[in-house]
């Protein structure tokens, strides 16, 4: 299990914070994965290739599926799983309140019809840099990946959209305080689903990366 900074802890204290260490030597070194990196470390431990876009289709990834059945899509799991305060769920899995900090913009909400769930890394953009060439099962479970909590993050619809299918490069939160955090969750997904950075991409990571000293990045590689 990864393990990562609470965002209610950003919320509370408008700052990125760095992610938590893994819990046991032992563990570590049955998975080399899970060692601690700074941020410029796992940025460098990305691989580079040229991006394409040919042959998407956003109904490659099927996303908001209810793989574990218990009616609970995985929208819905996200919604309940980030809420600071104990959601309001009704019939058939349906959330229908809570209390969710978004930290691309700094806002609170209550009601989950203002929300998006992000991708961290944008369907269109793990297409790009390697799912392309993944099975259709595969790239299912990275639309819906509940493994990592920074994968599917809960943010203003506003944010998202504005995020559209971006990279670092071209888009990053316009709450400054959360860039740091940001940036290292992009790269942990990035290397959990094994995929690549353009050029420009590496570029502003590791522009973002300098910037944010006290931060750092594990991960498991997605199975």
């Amino acid at each position: 299990m990864i393990k990562t900074c609470m965002r209610a802890a950003l919320a509370a204290a408008f700052l990125a914070l760095p992610l938590t260490t893994t819990s046991s030597a032992s563990a570590a070194d049955a998975n080399p994965a899970a060692l601690p990196m700074t941020l410029k470390q796992a940025v460098a431990a990305l691989p580079t290739a040229a991006e394409s876009r040919e042959g998407y289709q956003r109904s490659r990834f099927k996303h908001w599926t209810d793989d574990d059945r218990d009616s609970c899509n995985t929208r819905e799991e996200v919604l309940i799983a980030e809420s600071r305060i104990e959601p309001t769920v009704g019939p058939g899995c349906k959330v229908t309140g809570g209390q969710w900090y978004s930290y691309y913009d700094g806002e609170t909400l209550t009601q989950p019809r203002g929300l998006d769930i992000d991708h961290m890394v944008p369907l269109a953009e793990a297409w790009d840099s390697g799912a392309s060439t993944w099975s259709a099962e595969r790239r299912q479970a990275y639309a819906n990946d509940l493994g990592d909590e920074r994968s599917l993050v809960a943010v203003t619809a506003r944010s998202n959209r504005s995020k559209s299918d971006q990279d670092p490069a071209e888009w990053q939160p316009p709450l400054a305080d959360g860039r740091c955090m940001y940036t290292a969750d992009w790269v942990a997904t990035k290397l959990r689903w094994g995929l690549s950075v353009d050029e420009a991409e590496r570029q502003a990571l590791g522009e973002l990366a300098a910037g944010c000293g006290q931060e750092t990045v594990e991960y498991e590689p997605a199975g």
